[in-house]
């Protein structure tokens, strides 16, 4: 049954900032597709925990501050995931930040912030994950892109500049690893109602204008990422690679 394409049972996944937006809402909705899960974040998780656990999923925390991570911390950290969980099948590179200033003012420790979090530890990571599933035949790595994968943004040159090589690195990767098994695609959320795009919500101009150039009629919310999120994980996704799948309300298409 196609419906069975789609199950995760007995599968591992990691998922970075899950303890809150877009990370909780993929994690869960893995854990809801059978998947076991440990979640990566610098804050504990005790909502999406609670949430796991009672679906009858095994739950891993970590915590790890991606901006200050090492290399090998980051194989630490998928060394462990395996040693507690017994493997790792999936990955969901969703943690990130933004840091927004004009480019004429931009600080460099802001560049530096941006690009170690939403670029630098995203690949080790994968790089770390992909070793594993390479021995396991296999896997699944989704890395979260953006909008602003395919566009410049406004008073985010950083932001930008790491989500467009989140997109080429996963066409990249895809390439080097698809004859091992591994599929890795990306999903590039549109303006969603997060914790990153709180200041612009807050401001009444920008909230409008943004909400008047979006099809849908309405800013995301972390549950729309649910169904691509189990897709990209799942065997229905095995023959995509280097995908880069739009979730924004039809906002590129403006």
């Amino acid at each position: 049954m196609i419906l069975d394409l789609f199950r995760l049972d007995g599968r591992v996944a990691l998922v970075t900032g899950a303890n809150r937006g877009l990370g909780q809402a993929a994690a869960i909705a893995l854990a809801e597709a059978g998947a076991d899960v440990a979640s990566l974040s610098r804050q504990e998780p005790r909502e999406t925990e609670a949430v796991i656990r009672g679906l009858g999923r095994r739950f891993l925390a970590l915590q790890c501050d991606l901006l200050a991570a090492s290399v090998e911390e980051l194989q630490g950290i998928v060394e462990r995931v395996v040693r507690e969980l017994g493997r790792l099948d999936i990955l969901v590179n969703n943690a990130g930040i933004i840091r927004r200033a004009p480019a004429l003012e931009y600080r460099e420790e802001d560049w530096d912030a941006v690009l170690q979090v939403n670029l630098k530890a995203l690949f080790f990571l994968s790089q770390a994950a992909a070793r594993v599933m390479v021995g396991q035949g296999g896997g699944k790595i989704i890395n979260i892109a953006s909008a602003l994968s395919f566009q410049g943004g406004i008073l985010v040159p950083a932001y930008t500049a790491a989500k467009h090589g989140v997109a080429g690195l996963t066409h990249a990767l895809a390439n080097e690893w698809a004859k091992h098994g591994i599929n890795v695609n990306a999903i590039a959320p549109g303006y969603m109602e997060t914790d990153n795009t709180a200041p612009l919500r807050a401001d009444p101009a920008r909230f409008r204008a943004i909400l008047d150039r979006i099809p849908a009629g309405r800013w995301g919310r972390p549950e729309d990422l649910r169904g691509v999120v189990v897709c990209l994980a799942s065997r229905a996704s095995d023959y995509m690679h280097g995908a880069i799948v739009a979730v924004d309300g039809g906002w590129l298409s403006r």
